[in-house]
């Protein structure tokens, strides 16, 4: 299935996209380097444009737009893994099945409509506009743990709400972190945007 019909069928047709995931071999590279990759660029070079050529409250530059998009690519890949991993580790506490590559389906299937959101980045004044986008991937994870951690309807609140956490808790970090190492590296400052 192309990535665009995937990316469509999730938010479209969410039910019965997570009944063709299910049935699909879970190979956490290829959904890697298949999915993840090119739907975070999506945020990634929208971001470069927003703040690359756009800018807001005076900012803007090709430096500020590189150092956006590489925060917001690397941030996104490096979280979904961690995420994976934790959903993955997880499963047994909420009668779910261990299988870290059925954890990489979930969680980066329910990540599209934060992707697709993204390109709001291309203005960053609304740009987070585009993260509400993502309440609707809280969905999309709560319609997809039944496929893919074979979890039980009576545990998928709780088990939903701890990945959220998590994915919210390890996104900021994440954020945090790369945010200060690549603004490090190209000299720039938060400070100069206030």
């Amino acid at each position: 299935m192309s990535l665009v019909d995937r990316a469509k069928n999730i938010i479209v047709s969410p039910k019965s996209e997570w009944e063709v995931i299910a049935s699909e071999q879970a190979d956490m590279g290829g959904i890697l380097t298949g999915y993840v990759i090119p739907m975070a660029l999506i945020p990634a070079v929208a971001g470069f444009i927003g703040y690359g050529f756009i800018g807001i409250m005076g900012v803007s530059g090709i430096t500020w737009g590189i150092a956006h998009a590489l925060i917001s690519l690397i941030s996104t890949i490096v979280g979904v893994l961690i995420t994976a991993f934790v959903v993955d580790l997880l499963a047994p506490n909420f009668g779910s099945e261990k299988n870290l590559g059925r954890a990489m389906q979930l969680v980066a299937y329910a990540y599209t409509p934060a992707w697709v959101g993204g390109i709001l980045g291309i203005f960053p004044a609304i740009g987070w506009l585009g993260g509400l986008f993502g309440l609707y991937g809280i969905y999309l994870m709560y319609l997809g743990f039944p496929h893919t951690m074979k979890t039980p309807q009576d545990k998928v609140i709780i088990y939903m709400i701890v990945t959220v956490v998590i994915l919210m808790v390890v996104y900021f970090v994440l954020a945090a972190i790369i945010t200060s190492i690549v603004f490090g590296i190209f000299g720039l400052s938060m400070f100069s945007m206030m």
